[in-house]
């Protein structure tokens, strides 16, 4: 994580309510620039919800989210402009090859042609993709079209990538070279904010994790942070997890920095 502890996310008394349910209740969180972040919790716990308010696809309740100094709801433009979003089930406009679909979406942002060709045959060699560049999206596999979403996702150069299950459908080498990237990509002052099922990945890669459970951060902390607030020195993720999140806890939620 950058030592000098910018935040570039930050979740400001984020509440979500649909009807007489809350889908998240008062979250608030600061993320830093250049941290491995993961945010995990079990299915209907609220993550889906936070990651469409951080990348601006739905308003929360009441709330700020204030990306790279800017508003999201203030200033939609500048504070999109910083966020990359590989979702887990990506839409992708699967009668282009890899090649026509990055040079549509870089004109979206206004890229550059010379950085779409130069990230676009980057990235492709690295995920194992460079051989299928003039293949058509709509033969490719879930994990390809995974891999395919998230170059799309950094063409523009965003200090901040969401990425949401990024290791479904992926081979073991596909898993190893994403996770490699991962690392490389906040070892250059960039953001990544990871929510996954996939706890051993999380437990791999997440510098400080956050756990959310009935749409409320349950644990906040390092592995080992979590670990004490879960009573199980020594633990891994996943004993940690469900611990954490397991029902009758429910009255005693556990929150440390």
């Amino acid at each position: 994580m950058n030592q000098n502890n910018e935040i570039i996310i930050k979740f400001d008394s984020i509440h979500k309510q649909y009807g007489d349910f809350s889908a998240v209740k008062e979250i608030t969180l600061e993320i830093a620039r250049g941290e491995l972040f993961g945010f995990l919790g079990p299915n209907g716990a609220g993550k889906t919800t936070m990651i469409r308010m951080l990348t601006g696809i739905i308003r929360p309740t009441s709330g700020n989210i204030i990306i790279g100094g800017h508003n999201l709801y203030e200033e939609p433009l500048k504070a999109k402009a910083m966020i990359g979003y590989v979702p887990d089930r990506p839409y992708l406009y699967e009668k282009l090859t890899p090649i026509e679909y990055f040079e549509f979406m870089g004109g979206l942002y206004n890229v550059p042609e010379d950085r779409i060709k130069r990230i676009s045959e980057k990235m492709l060699r690295l995920l194992d993709l460079w051989e299928k560049k003039d293949e058509l999206i709509e033969n490719f596999s879930h994990g390809m079209k995974q891999k395919t979403a998230m170059i799309a996702a950094i063409l523009h150069d965003p200090d901040i990538l969401v990425v949401d299950e990024p290791t479904v459908g992926l081979d073991p080498r596909s898993i190893k070279l994403v996770k490699e990237y991962f690392k490389q990509y906040t070892s250059e002052g960039k953001t990544l904010f990871l929510t996954t099922h996939t706890l051993s990945v999380a437990e791999d890669l997440c510098e400080r994790i956050a756990i959310i459970r009935h749409g409320e951060i349950a644990a906040l902390g390092t592995l080992s942070q979590l670990q004490e607030q879960a009573k199980l020195p020594g633990n891994d993720l996943e004993a940690v997890f469900l611990k954490l999140t397991e029902e009758e806890n429910e009255d005693k939620p556990l929150t440390k920095e």
